[in-house]
């Protein structure tokens, strides 16, 4: 009796896994020194699928429910090992399960800016994370590109492979839409579902699918927020005269700390605003038309191509440092090369 009860334990009747964590993706059911009873029942519950593998090949898939194993229920696993219609004989063959919940609050984000080409402000760095959910979709594929042989396979294996794959659509997103980053930021529901398509085609290679995907920030490191700032506080853009107050002015409580207070920034305050109105003031006569010049009654000779040639550096140092925009840039030098003709 007990030999016949030793026997009867190297045969297995009920497949089955029941989840046990929250983290498990795939679970090899454990076969060593076992066989599967002809005849044996499958159980695959909601929220699972179970695959058979034969000698590293993917053979019969599963999805939830109940089922009796025999040569009709497995026919892919029947062809690999040729079995005949009257086969009813144990047998040996891998089981594993899938969980296919969903797994939500996955974060992502840019552990280092990412530097790519925006149209407005050229090459800058930026950061940008959120959350995601996926689950698996395609048994097949996850275990012969992701889980393999593996007795346990858990989402804290493949987080980082995810992450990497978030971040490089990001990168190639942006150089494909190029649309500028104050764009991107003030709309990022619509950037978000972009980049949730073009994630879940890497995704998909994997046999997941990408379920939901948000965008939380859109940023720029410190140093770049700072000029960002600055420039949207300053709210003007090629007035030499106004930045170089503002410049002054921002930095008074800077120079109230050091040797000789404000009284001693005096000078500087004088010659910072000098040169700003000085700056403006040659501008805002390159601007003005010829018959605002003859109004004037001549008081001041008509500029020739050594002055416009200068004015023309002033103007392309000011786009250089990001005062003025391509547009404004090129507006004003057809103004001013006008003057020429």
């Amino acid at each position: 009796m007990a030999l016949m009860d030793f026997i009867k334990k190297q045969f297995i009747d009920v497949i089955h896994w029941t989840e046990d964590d929250e983290t498990t993706l795939a679970h090899r059911f454990p076969m060593q020194d076992m066989e599967i009873q002809y005849g044996a029942q499958l159980t695959v519950r909601e929220s699972q699928m179970a695959a058979f593998v034969n000698e590293g090949q993917v053979a019969d898939v599963f999805g939830p429910g109940r089922f009796k194993l025999v040569t009709q229920t497995i026919p892919v696993l029947t062809y690999l090992k040729n079995w005949d219609k009257l086969f009813q004989s144990p047998f040996k063959s891998d089981v594993y399960f899938f969980s296919t919940r969903l797994k939500v609050d996955q974060k992502w984000g840019t552990p280092n800016p990412i530097t790519i080409r925006d149209k407005e402000f050229g090459a800058i760095r930026l950061r940008a994370f959120g959350i995601y959910s996926y689950r698996i979709k395609d048994p097949k594929s996850f275990h012969v590109n992701v889980s393999g042989t593996r007795e346990r396979y858990t989402v804290d294996d493949l987080s980082g492979q995810l992450r990497s794959t978030i971040v490089g659509s990001i990168t190639d997103l942006f150089a494909e839409s190029q649309v500028p980053f104050l764009d991107m930021a003030a709309q990022q529901d619509e950037f978000g579902a972009k980049l949730k398509e073009k994630v879940n085609e890497g995704f998909a290679k994997l046999g997941l699918e990408l379920d939901g995907f948000v965008v939380e920030n859109l940023s720029l490191p410190e140093e770049l927020q700072k000029i960002l700032d600055k420039r949207i506080g300053m709210n003007i853009v090629g007035d030499m005269q106004r930045y170089t107050q503002y410049e002054v002015a921002s930095n008074i409580g800077t120079a109230a700390a050091n040797e000789g207070g404000i009284a001693g920034i005096g000078a500087g305050l004088g010659a910072g605003l000098g040169i700003g109105q000085a700056m403006g003031q040659a501008i805002g006569q390159a601007m003005q038309p010829a018959g605002g010049q003859a109004a004037a009654g001549g008081a001041a000779a008509a500029q020739g191509p050594q002055d416009v040639m200068q004015l023309l550096e002033k103007l392309h140092d000011l786009k250089t440092k990001g005062i003025l925009s391509d547009d404004e840039f090129n507006q004003k030098k057809a103004e001013l090369l006008k003057k020429l003709g």
